[in-house]
């Protein structure tokens, strides 16, 4: 039995817009809610949200197969990346790539050998239903999505390489970094991250490559899909939280 079909990795080789959301409170409670709420797509959070392997799990289980839950973990370290998808996650989101080497190296941590170095011990791991998919192992890595972050003058520098390296399915801009990097720390919509935002966007889809942002804007949102971008997130689980307290309270001012 082969393992199941990454139906978000099949929507962005079809082009077909994702929207997404961001998860950072690190509940499964709260993901279990945002899985079904219509997000194509919900990002489980280890870089910047209280996240360890325990608790990415316990979401993974509760979001199940009502969206498709991807995990940025904190750093693309192989042996990290080996436990997320012996979890039982498809779509690996990793942060602060700068380089082509880079990603290739992050591609051969999500595939098994000969291709890649991650570790076979699928018979232990959730990812295979703990042996029953019988095919995992054969069948795993063509269902595997690598998404790398992009966030720096230097990944910039390097984009149209790391766009062309076969394999990464998709760049992911992160404008909060990038912003900080151009020196303009906490002003993403400044206009000359935005031009590079931009820009970025179209050199991504150019590569014919799957491009995706996270932004809280809608109508920036709409402006990125407009130039191509295919996994968009509008916001995130924090602020969608923060904003309604904010507003609730504010409604008795």
């Amino acid at each position: 039995m082969p393992v199941a079909k990454n139906r978000f990795k099949a929507a962005l080789a079809e082009g077909r817009v994702q929207i997404g959301l961001w998860l950072g409170l690190a509940s499964a409670y709260t993901s279990d809610l945002a899985a079904g709420s219509g997000f194509d797509w919900l990002v489980i959070d280890g870089e910047h949200a209280p996240n360890d392997i325990p608790a990415m799990l316990a979401q993974l289980q509760a979001i199940g197969a009502r969206s498709h839950a991807v995990i940025r973990p904190p750093v693309g370290e192989t042996w990290l990346i080996k436990q997320v998808l012996d979890l039982g996650a498809q779509t690996v989101l990793v942060p602060m790539v700068e380089s082509p080497a880079q990603a290739e190296a992050l591609l051969r941590a999500v595939q098994y050998a000969p291709h890649g170095v991650r570790g076979v011990g699928a018979a232990l791991a959730r990812a295979s239903d703990f042996g029953r998919v019988s095919d995992y192992i054969a069948t795993a890595g063509e269902e595997i999505c690598l998404l790398v972050q992009v966030e720096s003058r230097a990944g910039l520098a390097a984009l149209d390489g790391i766009a062309k390296v076969d394999g990464v399915d998709g760049v992911f801009i992160g404008p909060a970094d990038l912003a900080a990097d151009m020196g303009h720390p906490g002003n993403p919509g400044h206009a000359e991250v935005q031009a590079a935002v931009e820009d970025a966007i179209l050199r991504i889809v150019r590569a014919g490559k799957a491009a995706g942002i996270l932004t809280s804007d809608q109508a920036l949102a709409r402006r990125y899909i407009a130039l191509g971008a295919t996994f968009v997130a509008i916001g995130s689980d924090v602020g969608v939280l923060m904003r309604g307290l904010k507003d609730l309270r504010q409604g008795f001012e």
